[in-house]
């Protein structure tokens, strides 16, 4: 199995009712010119999954430096009783766990696909606490329009339903060696002792020994609010921290839409930032994280020094 570099400490934050959970890695005696660099997951992730690209940041970057990766609400360790899950949620949580573990002080942030999203919200709306940026393949959505808001409640109201009669559980898994394999089924570049180390942070087992993955099934529903980007686009002006944008050269975007939202349209959504730079890593995929530790972590240092 994966052996860590750099061990992370793993403490509980009290914010708005939640015991939110949190990785910090810290590197001898804080220096307090630099920005404590917060690491955002994606969707069925936790904050754990940044270890690999933590461990190939060089020693004279992390040196006097602090790294937060919380897990967000219904993932991880951070537990919620809820049946559906808000985007906006996701700005207060991450505004409170900076009052409580960064107060009075610009961050770097670092968000993945969407944790991406919700990083590039946050640099827009809260524009004095972000120093510097990098999105990693958080691309947004395709834009919604107002005729689609009927089906998209019934659909919700639909989905709910199944959530509670247990149509929408989350499949166990035998033991940690079948959450690996799930987790190298969804991405073939996986290593395997990278994917045994991911698989005891991303799932648990249960008191009958399954293991149960430590995501909440309430975030497969479909949200009942359609994305509209002519209001996203407003947000993003107002986004005045340096943008570096990283996408892989799996181009995950042209499974996920099928043309109805392109890597292009994207693009032209970044013109809409006032200071970004794009960058591209090949032989990745969507865990750009995962696949090239190495290559993102050189990109980042540059770009965060």
């Amino acid at each position: 199995m994966y052996k860590e570099k750099h061990a992370a400490s793993s403490t509980f934050v009290p914010i708005r009712g939640l015991q939110y959970h949190v990785l910090q890695w810290t590197f001898g005696p804080l220096q307090p010119e630099l920005a404590p660099l917060v690491m955002v997951h994606g969707w069925m992730d936790v904050g754990a999954s940044y270890q690999f690209m933590v461990d190939a940041l060089s020693e004279d970057f992390l040196r006097g430096r602090r790294l937060i990766a919380p897990d967000w609400r219904g993932f991880g360790l951070t537990e919620v009783q809820t049946d559906s899950f808000w985007f906006p949620d996701y700005l207060g949580d991450l505004d409170f766990l900076l009052d409580a573990l960064a107060p009075g002080q610009a961050i770097d942030l670092v968000g993945h696909s969407m944790g991406g999203n919700v990083s590039m919200c946050y640099a827009g709306v809260r524009p004095e606490r972000i120093r510097k940026l990098v999105n990693l393949e958080g691309f947004g959505l395709a834009n919604g329009h107002p005729a689609q808001a009927p089906g998209r409640y019934a659909q919700w109201m639909d989905e709910l339903k199944a959530l509670h009669s247990g149509q929408m559980a989350l499949r166990p898994y035998a033991d940690a060696q079948a959450v690996a394999r799930r987790l190298m089924k969804t991405n073939p570049r996986l290593p395997a002792d990278k994917a045994l180390w991911l698989a005891q942070h991303w799932a648990k087992p249960d008191a009958q020994g399954q293991w149960q993955i430590l995501g909440q099934a309430a975030h497969k529903l479909k949200n009942a609010y359609i994305y509209r980007w002519e209001e996203m686009q407003h947000i993003w002006q107002r986004i005045s921290a340096p943008v570096l944008s990283v996408e892989a050269g799996g181009k995950s975007m042209t499974g996920w839409w099928k043309g109805a939202y392109t890597l292009e349209e994207y693009h032209q959504r970044l013109k809409n930032v006032a200071q970004v730079r794009q960058a591209h890593i090949a032989d990745a995929g969507h865990m750009v994280h995962h696949d090239q530790p190495q290559a993102l972590a050189a990109l980042i240092e540059e770009f965060l020094a």
